[in-house]
């Protein structure tokens, strides 16, 4: 039999929000219920890997082609910046990931600035060169 976890995931979300209000603890899909909390508190984590990387990215075009510094990166920077606050602020939990984080996010960042800029990889440093408080910072740092 196919359980309405499977067949319909609203319909499911409804059903255990409503046993929750009721209070009938025992009639929850406690199994999926666990798999989709855990994994809500992972896409979290991957929406702050994934602006770190586009805001380190942004910052290392920034830095390693001063010359094509334009609005639109700047913009960007600006973006992710809120928006990485923003995050943290709604999930004070993930402060402690920033740093943890960093190492791939900063991987991720300098192979696709490589792409876009044209510079070798090897242009870019092996390791984040920037601290957290300036890759929150100032654009100009």
């Amino acid at each position: 039999m196919i359980s309405t976890y499977e067949q319909d995931f609203y319909l499911w979300t409804q059903e255990q929000a409503a046993i929750l209000k009721a209070g009938a603890l025992s009639q929850l899909d406690v199994i999926n219920l666990i798999e989709e909390i855990e994994s809500m508190g992972k896409t979290q984590k991957r929406e702050l890997i994934s602006r770190l990387t586009v805001l380190m990215m942004h910052l290392l075009k920034w830095d390693y082609q001063p010359e094509r510094r334009g609005r639109s990166w700047q913009s960007t920077i600006i973006t992710q910046r809120k928006e990485i606050k923003r995050l943290l602020k709604d999930n004070p939990g993930l402060k402690s990931n920033v740093r943890e984080t960093l190492p791939e996010a900063f991987l991720d960042a300098a192979e696709i600035a490589s792409a876009e800029t044209g510079l070798p990889e090897t242009a870019f440093p092996n390791t984040c060169p920037y601290t957290v408080d300036q890759i929150m910072g100032d654009v100009t740092r």
